[in-house]
């Protein structure tokens, strides 16, 4: 900077010196300042760190001791006084930043010692079975090397466990030794090699990642383990994580039967715990289990467990009906404290959630250890991140209301639906008799009061009239459609499933004088939806919103019910690059007031994968289906074939919640069930729109070999050669036989509309429907106006006299909408008119060239 810089620094300032009471104004060069006037400019600069200068001016008028500086000065000195702030913010950060790479890289280096120690292992024991294989004999006889060529896990399995004596609560020191025995069997699974660990794709670690996440391989059970760095000290990540239902959604409860202090420090915990099924089509889950917490020598916690069996000993736990008992093989959290602070944990969850009882199609749920990761072991760290990040103060307020306001919201609604999907008895559900069809179950509960709890305002409905609160679910599977996608285009376009007057009825029951209308209402509330963000979390992989649905009556009944209507709704899952565990959407009216302990009756879907991602292509691009493009039935049952791999299979569960008087109960148990089938079918046709874009099994992804087919293809082909004086450009296509193949294949978009005041599709290649984002059975329901944006529509009025003159032009590179909603943008348009063999116009047809989503 120049040499008139202002020093304004106070450790500058010379108290002792008798010149130090006035500025020093030589030659504007350099000023000191007294502690007075520093602490003057000080206060201002709290207020207002950039003064105008007008203010400025009012600041020496104020300041008596002020009065010997210049206006000019003063301005550098906050000039400096800015410039230190931000240094001084810089080179926090920098450190905090030094910090967290300092702590990674300690992690990095521990994970690479085991890792060196399972490689050393692994490649004994390759060593051992080539000597076994080479010398049969000796693998008959001697067995002295089991233990080093079976890893831990391995070997309890092929070995019966030794029965303990069953050990009561009453006995500290027996529950005492199996809770020891779990502390090791944990620290040899997160330090060591008990388990071997396949870290999962896409989890690269950082200052600024989640972790380094790794599920389990060949190993019983299920296992999920991860390493990872927070901002918050070893107590409160051990408070955080033992109040389990506040970050695992699928917990129901936590009953602590029993503590135990134990005499290093600790203390011993006997825990009964339930857990929600994930669908209607499985039953939930128990676990009676020993939690141990203690603390280690070098200062770390160590929070560990493990279920009580038969062959460990230890007390019986709780029976409860309708719950299939699981068991937690030796798990937990192992938190050591960083230098400078904050905390480095690891965490271990294994579990044998007995697969065998549930249908073959839904196993992969209870036997994928990255389901496992997901839902619990990653939804753990991103918990504990999001505490930290809250605590930070960087998050700012919405609504007015702190981010743990919204964090509670978040909790009830995946709670409430959960708790609509189970339906526990002990929560007052019942099965209400069915209409002869087992595709809906309907379920009441004449207890609301209890299931939402007492804290919650009860709704008006239920304490004016006797009712209660029904519930329609159902299951059904899905294939080839990916989860993520699905549910951002039921959130996008509700209009496409919801039913307005159900709407209207569900957010009339938060009223006192409720819409007693059960029946489906065709007229009123037909506005559009408008999303208002509320709240989101650190990874955005969860976000919380509020949906305006704008009334519209038309109706005496409807004008008075006319009003806007409000939904809370919680998303998740809906990033396709992301692995998730499954893709969500739950939903609650509320009305204008949302008040914090609103009463709230979730409603939504549920969309969970069943296989394992392959390295299929992305359902955002593009896919080469050349497989699927021989005409006839040999090429369809090639293309099955090859697609099979790539194949996707998910559940998706579905549940509605109503509220009802009792004298009406039967009309909105008929009302909800016809509502659940009319939504699983707009939900079909969505599937059926979405999932022909990974593969051809499903809607028409190879050409069409009817003879219609074969002559517009030629006449397409026939008519552009007519009018431009050239072919088209078949690229890549050389080993077609046939003109309707040539067309199929083609890279670019080829769509035909009817020669109609309002035209519509009839027919597209393979990269057309893919833009489109549709099959040939729906396409004709797309307009040619529903996909050109306002540039587009305009370029082609302009041109449309010229292509019923000529025969054909060119348009300008533009962006077109599919049916789904995404845009896409392609370099230059070609259209031309189509002519039959008696050249009459038949209809218009259009190329895209070198398009691509955006």
């Amino acid at each position: 900077m120049a040499a008139a810089v202002v020093g304004g620094r106070g450790e500058r300032l010379s108290s002792s010196s008798p010149t130090a009471a006035a500025p020093q104004v030589d030659a504007g060069k350099y000023v000191r300042y007294t502690p007075e006037q520093v602490e003057a400019l000080e206060r201002v600069y709290t207020e207002c760190p950039k003064p105008s200068s007008l203010r400025r001016q009012q600041l020496i008028r104020e300041c008596p001791i002020l009065s010997n500086i210049e206006p000019k000065q003063i301005k550098v000195w906050f000039q400096n006084r800015r410039c230190r702030e931000k240094q001084r913010k810089e080179a926090s950060r920098l450190q905090t930043v030094n910090r967290k790479l300092n702590a990674m890289n300690k992690l990095l280096m521990e994970e690479n010692d085991r890792l060196q120690k399972q490689v050393s292992r692994l490649v004994y024991e390759n060593g051992y079975m080539r000597t076994q294989l080479h010398n049969p004999s000796a693998a008959t006889t001697d067995t002295s090397c089991e233990s080093v060529v079976t890893s831990g896990q391995h070997h309890q399995q092929q070995n019966p466990a030794v029965l303990h004596p069953q050990r009561d609560a009453n006995n500290p020191a027996g529950l005492l030794a199996i809770a020891e025995e779990t502390l090791a069997e944990f620290m040899s699974k997160a330090t060591g090699t008990a388990v071997e660990w396949v870290q999962m794709v896409g989890m690269k670690p950082g200052p600024d990642s989640i972790g380094i996440i790794a599920v389990s391989h060949n190993c019983s059970g299920v296992a999920a383990r991860a390493c990872g760095l927070v901002s918050l000290e070893p107590t409160k990540v051990a408070e955080i994580l033992k109040d389990r239902p506040s970050w695992y959604r699928d917990c129901r409860c936590v009953d602590i039967i029993h503590v135990i202090p134990t005499g290093n420090g600790g203390t011993i915990e006997l825990i009964y715990m339930q857990t929600y099924a994930p669908t209607t089509l499985a039953a939930p889950r128990d676990f009676w289990t020993l939690r141990y917490t203690s603390g280690l020598e070098d200062g770390s916690l160590v929070i560990c467990e493990r279920s009580l069996t038969q062959s460990t000993g230890g007390p019986s736990g709780p029976n409860t009906p309708n719950f299939i008992r699981a068991e937690v093989l030796p798990s937990g959290y192992l938190i050591r404290p960083c230098e400078g602070g904050g905390s480095m944990i690891y965490i271990v969850d294994h579990v044998d959630l007995d697969a065998w009882s549930v249908p073959e199609v839904l196993r992969p749920l209870y036997e994928s250890p990255k389901i496992l990761a997901q839902k619990m072991t990653i939804a753990a760290l991103r918990h504990i991140r999001q505490i930290a990040h809250e605590s930070s103060g960087e998050i700012p307020y919405g609504a007015g209301r702190q981010p743990a306001v919204f964090r509670t919201f978040s909790q009830r609604l995946s709670r409430g639906f959960n708790d609509a999907v189970s339906g526990f008895p002990d929560d007052g559900w019942s099965l209400l008799s069915s209409d002869g069809s087992e595709d809906i179950t309907i379920s009441v509960n004449s207890s609301p009061n209890k299931l939402v709890g007492s804290h919650i305002s009860p709704n008006p409905l239920f304490s004016t009239v006797g009712g209660g609160i029904l519930c329609a679910k159902a299951s059904m599977l899905l294939q080839n459609v990916p989860p993520a996608l699905l549910v951002r285009f039921l959130r996008e376009h509700r209009s496409e499933w919801a039913d307005p007057g159900v709407d209207a009825y569900s957010a009339a029951s938060l009223r006192a004088s409720p819409y007693a209308v059960p029946g489906l209402r065709t007229s009123g509330f037909m506005g559009s939806q408008v999303i208002l963000p509320l709240a989101h979390t650190l990874e955005h992989e969860e976000f919380l919103e509020v949906i305006r649905l704008e009334g519209h009556g038309f109706s005496h009944d409807e004008v008075l019910l006319s009003r806007d209507m409000y939904l809370l709704q919680l998303c998740s899952g809906v990033d396709e690059n992301a692995t998730s565990a499954s893709a969500q959407l739950v939903f609650a009216p509320i009305d204008e007031s949302f008040a914090d302990d609103a009463p709230l009756l979730p409603s939504g879907f549920r969309v969970i994968p069943l296989d394992a991602k392959m390295d299929g292509p992305s359902a955002t691009r593009t896919l080469d289906l050349a497989s699927a493009l021989e005409v006839g039935p040999g090429g369809a049952s090639r293309a099955s074939t090859d697609s099979s791999g790539t194949c996707n299979r998910s559940v998706l569960t579905i549940a509605f919640q109503f509220s009802y008087e009792n004298h009406l109960r039967e009309s909105v148990a008929a009302m909800a069930r016809n509502y659940v089938r009319a939504v699983m079918a707009s939900v079909q046709r969505v599937a059926v729109a979405i999932a022909p874009r990974l593969g051809p099994q499903i809607g028409m992804k190879h050409p069409p070999a009817s003879p219609e087919a074969l002559t517009l293809a030629s006449w397409i082909g026939r008519s552009y050669r007519a009018h431009t004086g050239a072919d088209i450009r078949w690229s890549d296509t050389e080993d077609a036989d046939s003109p309707l193949a040539l067309l199929w294949k083609h890279s670019d978009a080829i769509l035909c509309c009817s020669l109609k005041p309002a035209p519509m599709f009839t027919f597209a290649n393979n990269a057309g429907l893919d833009i489109l984002e549709t099959t040939l059975v729906n396409l004709q329901d797309i307009s040619l106006e529903m996909i050109l944006d306002d540039e587009g529509r305009k370029a082609l009025c302009s041109e449309f006299p010229k292509i019923m003159q000529q025969g054909f032009t060119y348009l300008p590179g533009g962006v077109c909408k599919s049916s789904m909603g995404r845009q896409a943008s392609y370099e230059q348009a070609v259209a031309w008119k189509v002519l039959s063999d008696d050249d009459a116009p038949h209809c218009l047809a259009f190329m895209l060239v070198n398009w691509t989503f955006m």
